[in-house]
């Protein structure tokens, strides 16, 4: 009788991954990833292309068989985190690339029912593989073939990647990156990883996937740009931002040591409360001009309630299209401990919950900004998240050069020439109108005056006839 002859290691583990218990998928799962390390960790060792295709193809099926949302979300969490058992940069990206080819094989297999579990499944592998990026911190050389991988194995006309695919990796490719890449990333490296896709949506004839490039890249750029301020001025240096800051402190003390008596316990009543009319900009704590601005208008506000006076209106520039708010603050002034006065600044929210900062004196209202910032509008569940940072003279002018080239097709370069004229703008500071909401705030004031004065009634001698 003739000895059966073992199957090799990864058709075995691709089977027990694609079994019918859970129990035996689970562990499946362990031993495969101990099986790459051990394997990886070797001179000699590594995988092929034929064999990462069937242990993907196991994993494939592992999720497929998987049910309950929380169940599908750990299993695609620790499948995406197998790439960080590969020990080399050349086996992660050939594990890409045969979960990218195995995702356009079997693409076309999936019903409508487990769409959602394979969208996240891809959107985890994109997250971890950046990650990977990371933790090499950033090397250019690693940068370039992972686009190259991505390139090719997605967008690429000879790809043979499903419109699925490509559609929901153009959405969440930006997404992504900033998730792993906002805090770190400069310009020009996020500038690197929109390359790609400048050559590609000046060169397809595909306009499907056209558009998704320039709906899912280029056009949230722009959406995110009000939102990147925080990011862009992260690369101001770290000097000249202590600098600022001491400089802001010191031009405090002095707004405050010309009115005598602020810190005397007997020069302000017991307590003491003004109303404040102002505009208010969402990014005083990112911005040194809002914070000089504030600094001086917290010592207008401390000398006007201590001669008795109405409080300042007050209107913080908006700087890098930051939206403006009209709201009523409430100045509050009383006794504090050592001599001093505490004052309570409450700016009350859009969505009507109270929001408030406590500047107390001789103390930098910038920490105090940064504290009543963090309550603002747009900071909380509603907040767009992390946010990359570009040079939007830069950006346009990479599309530019790509979408003028003579093998353009004239409907690409159109719709490019569309994006261009929205970053040059945003690189001259200026902003889609639904951004600066002061201006609509303007028109309807003058709107508002109009209609007062049609409706004023005409006194008797006019209604008499002459």
């Amino acid at each position: 009788m003739v000895p059966r002859v073992p199957l090799p290691p990864e058709i075995q583990l691709a089977q027990r991954l694609a079994g019918n218990e859970q129990v035996t998928r689970d562990r499946a799962v362990k031993k495969l990833r101990k099986y790459i390390v051990a394997r990886t960790q070797r001179a000699a060792g590594g995988f092929t292309h034929d064999e990462l295709l069937k242990v993907w193809k196991g994993l494939f099926y592992c999720m497929w068989m998987q049910d309950k949302p929380l169940l599908q979300e750990e299993l695609g969490r620790t499948i995406s985190q197998l790439i960080h058992a590969f020990q080399t940069t050349e086996a992660q990206h050939l594990f890409l690339q045969t979960f990218w080819q195995t995702m356009n094989r079997e693409w076309p297999g999936i019903d409508r029912l487990r769409l959602d579990k394979f969208y996240m499944l891809m959107r985890m592998v994109l997250n971890e593989s950046l990650k990977a990026l990371k933790t090499q911190g950033w090397q250019e050389r690693h940068v370039e073939q992972l686009l190259e991988l991505l390139t090719t194995e997605i967008l690429h006309p000879d790809s043979q990647a499903p419109s699925g695919v490509k559609s929901h990796f153009l959405e969440i490719f930006l997404e992504e990156l900033s998730k792993v890449g906002a805090a770190e990333l400069t310009a020009d490296q996020n500038l690197k990883f929109i390359d790609p896709f400048c050559t590609i949506a000046a060169r397809t004839q595909d306009s499907l996937v056209l558009h998704n490039i320039t709906r899912g890249i280029f056009e949230a750029i722009v959406e995110q740009a009000p939102f990147a301020i925080e990011d862009l001025m992260n690369e101001l240096d770290a000097q000249e931002e202590e600098d600022g800051m001491s400089e802001d402190d010191e031009h405090e003390q002095d707004v405050l040591s010309k009115e005598p008596g602020v810190c005397s316990s007997s020069a302000l009543p017991p307590r003491c409360v003004a109303e404040i009319p102002c505009l208010f900009s969402c990014c005083c704590r990112h911005c040194r001009n809002c914070h000089g601005h504030l600094v001086s208008w917290f010592g207008e506000v401390l000398a006007s309630i201590t001669s008795g006076a109405r409080a300042p209106a007050s209107k913080i520039p908006s700087c890098h299209g930051c939206r403006i708010w009209k709201v009523t603050a409430t100045a509050e002034v009383m006794p504090a401990s050592a001599g001093c006065r505490v004052v309570t600044l409450s700016f009350p929210s859009l969505l009507e919950q109270p929001h408030g900062c406590h500047l107390t004196h001789g103390s930098s209202p910038h920490g105090a900004a940064r504290d009543r910032s963090e309550e603002l509008p747009g900071d909380g569940e509603d907040s767009v998240g992390p946010v990359l940072q570009f040079d939007y003279e830069a950006v346009a002018s990479r599309l530019f050069v790509v979408a003028s080239q003579q093998g353009t097709p004239s409907q690409n370069r159109k719709r490019l020439y569309k994006v261009i004229r929205k970053l040059q703008d945003l690189a001259e500071g200026l902003f889609p109108e639904d951004d600066v909401p002061e201006k609509a705030y303007r028109n309807l004031q003058e709107e508002g005056q109009e209609r007062r004065t049609k409706k004023r009634p005409k006194s008797r001698s006019q209604k008499q006839p002459g």
